[in-house]
């Protein structure tokens, strides 16, 4: 069954592009709306959420966190702070995925450009349809409403099955990657899903699917009308035969936790094969290798989740074994983060060490070599960094990087002793300059540590001992401390 409900669905936020291709934009001075923006930033971000009594209705709010609303002359408006009757809207999704906005109350349409708004039209026409940009991470699970089952890459098959109790490794995580109105979903190795149910390397026609909402839940919908589901005992994803979503149709889009091989001092993998307790006393990395690291939103302390939906928990005498299915104050670890190690602190405010036999125990007063540990993150070989103001990605006329774009760059992420490489494009390298800006041109690897710090967030060092941060649209790695310009979604 899915993850107990750890893996919430990711709410739905995006942006919303006229017909003169500008976005919908919630502006702080006097709450007004307006189309005029180019790109997809903070402003043009919208969360879409559901009437829990009627779930055709539903309520757009802006970043500001005041809703969308209509009066019965049409005139729209964004300062109410909690859903009221003029709030409610009704999507009519149309044939090529765009969506048509009716106020619920007075049923006229929302539509018009630039400072020209308003929600009074009868008639669908080009000024009343709103093509749907997803402003969430591109990188996530995906959940099959019907089959309850996560979709990973079956490489061996050359197919995307659907057939997982849980999205573990690399394998789980898909990329939705945004082209020309429509999004791809792009494999851990690079590969498209063609709506064959075939990857290739290369994005085509048969590769591109717009998005529709049903009840909360996403369809994709191929171009030749089609829509894609899990098919036969595996679950292999491809276009079936229906032209309009059913629950066979229908998908969650989840979040993915980072997910991490630990090594020891003695050279070993922490492992759960032998059950109950945690040892380091492997040479290689498999499911039962892997830990799913979640991130408590209000201590910031670690959890780790094993493949079967336990977590780590502090047992008498400072023992750690996988016992517990639910979160208390025993499952939970204060990480401190030594640039290419780790050290974890239990509740008992001991440190984990690891014994002669391999066996891990909460009883270190201070940390030396046995307390220190590697984390390796292994489930973003792809890397897709969003700030507080927009994707990282290549700067069009130089070797620096934006910290400010509503486009993204994937960049490729390789791991050594501790540290990390960033790869961009042409197989070059990312490093810090002397002025601390980020450049991208590197013939030769720097080394950059990560910081799991928050909730979906992460902090990255660079040798020079400074956190990257977004300053002026730029990427730069001067920041001393990692405040909210150095966190970084992944």
């Amino acid at each position: 069954m899915p993850t107990n409900g750890t893996n919430c669905p990711l709410k739905l936020q995006f942006g919303l592009i006229n017909h003169e291709s500008r976005y919908l934009t919630a502006e702080a001075f006097g709450f007004k709306v307006n189309a005029s923006a180019p790109s997809l930033k903070r402003k043009q971000v919208w969360t879409l959420e559901q009437d829990s009594q009627d779930p055709q209705v539903v309520y757009l709010r802006s970043h500001l966190g005041r809703y969308l609303a209509s009066d019965k002359d049409g005139k729209v408006t964004c300062e109410a702070e909690g859903r009221n009757t003029d709030c409610r809207f009704l999507i009519a999704a149309q044939s090529d995925g765009r969506w048509a906005l009716q106020s619920e109350p007075y049923l006229r349409l929302f539509g018009g450009s630039r400072d020209y708004l308003s929600c009074f039209a009868q008639v669908i026409t080009e000024a009343e349809l709103w093509a749907v940009h997803l402003a969430l991470h591109p990188q996530a699970n995906l959940l099959s409403v019907a089959r309850k089952r996560y979709a990973h890459l079956s490489p061996d098959d050359g197919e995307i099955a659907v057939d997982r109790n849980i999205p573990w490794g690399v394998a789980a995580l898909l990329t939705l990657v945004y082209l020309d109105g429509k999004y791809r979903l792009k494999t851990c190795d690079g590969r498209y899903l063609g709506n064959d149910g075939k990857l290739s390397a290369e994005s085509g026609r048969g590769t591109g699917y717009t998005l529709e909402l049903k009840c909360g839940k996403l369809a994709f919908k191929d171009c030749e009308g089609k829509y894609l589901s899990p098919m036969g005992p595996t679950g292999t994803l491809r276009s079936g035969r229906c032209s309009k979503p059913g629950k066979d149709e229908l998908f969650d889009l989840e979040e993915s936790h980072p997910q991490v091989v630990l090594m020891a001092a003695n050279g070993k993998y922490v492992s759960i094969r032998q059950r109950v307790s945690i040892s380091a006393n492997q040479e290689d990395e498999t499911d039962l290798e892997t830990f799913q690291m979640e991130i408590d939103k209000e201590s910031r302390k670690c959890l780790f989740r094993t493949n079967e939906g336990k977590y780590w928990a502090l047992v008498a005498h400072g023992g750690i074994q996988t016992t517990d299915t639910e979160r208390s104050a025993n499952t939970m670890f204060a990480v401190e983060w030594m640039g290419r190690r780790v050290a974890l602190r239990a509740s008992n405010g001991k440190y984990i060490c690891t014994k002669k036999n391999g066996q891990l125990a909460a009883v270190s007063d201070s940390v030396g070599e046995d307390e220190k540990l590697i984390l390796k993150l292994i489930n973003r070989p792809m890397l897709i960094l969003r700030g507080l103001n927009g994707f990282i990605c290549h700067h069009k006329n130089s070797n620096t990087l934006d910290a400010n774009r509503s486009v993204y760059d994937i960049f490729t992420l390789h791991f050594s002793d501790g540290a990390y490489h960033i790869k961009g494009e042409g197989g070059r390298f990312w490093y810090v300059n002397s002025s601390g800006l980020v450049c991208s041109d590197g013939e030769t690897p720097d080394d950059f540590s990560f910081e799991f710090l928050e909730h979906g967030r992460i902090a990255i060092r660079g040798k020079n001992g400074r956190y990257l941060r977004g300053q002026g649209g730029m990427l730069k790695g001067d920041g001393v401390t990692p405040d909210s310009s150095a966190l970084w979604e992944y």
